[in-house]
Order: C-alpha cells, then sequence, then structure tokens
C-alpha cells in the first residue's frame, strides 16, 4: 500500500507524477502548507488522471482567516489566483497554475485524514488494484467523456444513487 501521506511515491510513478513531484517540491507547496495537514489527493496519485486533472491539496483548516493570508501570501503571485468560500463545506478553496499545473487547495475544518476527497482516493486505490488495469483504463475513458471521478466508478461498479456517499460505505 502506497503511504499517499507522504509524496515520495511520485518519484517512481509515471511521467506526469514525477513532474508533479518537481513542482510540488520546487515550489516547496506542501511545506508551505505544513502546518495544515496538507495531503494530495485526487486523480494523480492514484494514476487516474487525464489531461485537464489538477493537483488537488487537502488541508485541515480551523481559522480561515490566516488560512486565507497564508494562501494570499504563499500564491497570489500565480497565475490564475484565487480564493473562494463555499458556505456548504464550510470551506475555503484556492485556485491558480505553476508550471503547467492546475492547483486547488481545499481547506476545511475536518482533519485532512478524515476528509472524503482522502477518504474516497483511499476507496478508489484499493478497487484499482483489485479490478486490474483494464478497470482502470475504462475509467479514464469515462472521465474523458466528462464524468468526475466517484460517479465514474459507481458508473462501473454498478452503484445507484450518489456516488460520493454510496462509495464511502466501501470503506474498509
Amino acid at each position: 500500500m502506497i503511504n499517499f501521506l507522504n509524496i515520495s511515491y511520485l518519484q517512481s510513478g509515471n511521467e506526469k507524477q514525477k513532474k508533479a513531484y518537481q513542482v510540488l517540491t520546487e515550489n516547496k507547496a506542501l511545506e508551505k502548507l505544513a502546518p495544515y495537514q496538507p495531503i494530495l489527493v485526487g486523480t494523480i496519485p492514484i494514476n487516474i488522471d487525464i489531461e485537464s486533472s489538477d493537483l488537488d491539496i487537502i488541508c485541515y483548516v480551523e481559522d480561515k482567516i490566516t488560512f486565507t493570508k497564508t494562501l494570499t501570501n504563499h500564491f497570489q503571485n500565480e497565475r490564475g489566483f484565487k480564493i473562494t468560500g463555499n458556505p456548504t463545506f464550510k470551506s475555503i478553496k484556492a485556485n491558480f497554475f505553476i508550471d503547467g499545473f492546475e492547483f486547488e487547495i481545499f481547506g476545511q475544518a475536518i482533519p485532512a485524514i478524515k476528509q472524503n476527497a482522502y477518504r474516497h482516493m483511499l476507496i478508489e486505490y484499493q478497487l484499482l488494484l483489485e479490478k486490474g488495469e483494464a478497470f482502470r483504463q475504462e475509467i479514464i475513458s469515462l472521465k474523458k467523456q466528462g464524468y468526475k471521478t466517484e460517479p465514474a466508478f459507481a458508473k462501473l461498479l454498478g452503484i445507484e444513487g450518489n456516488a460520493y456517499e454510496e462509495l464511502l460505505k466501501l470503506e474498509i
């Protein structure tokens, strides 16, 4: 099992994973976010990314004002920098581009390892290990057709209802 809490696994991955590791380390993105327990999540870590996939980093944020200042101080000069809030998730999100990668940094008052994005990624990774390469390619194909990741998994697994909620029921 990959330790997704340490991005060193990216160094031995595919070309995009290696490039992601380089961009993350050269720009010290995770170091800058260290007080917030950052975790890289999403499709790039589990090798189901497509051309438009971004670097998703989730953070544990108790003080949104301080977090917003941290994001602004470290990333405001990056291309396309913007910060938005989501009242539904009680979260803060920053988006910007560095070296060809779109970054999305998401923070909410839930420890990062308990956030749904991390939990979904672990479940999806386990499913990919169990189902094999053909399944992985089918997920990528659905993503290229416009499916979001969780709905793509739900479709292939025949899961009805809210894909985001239903996938969490597969958690070990």
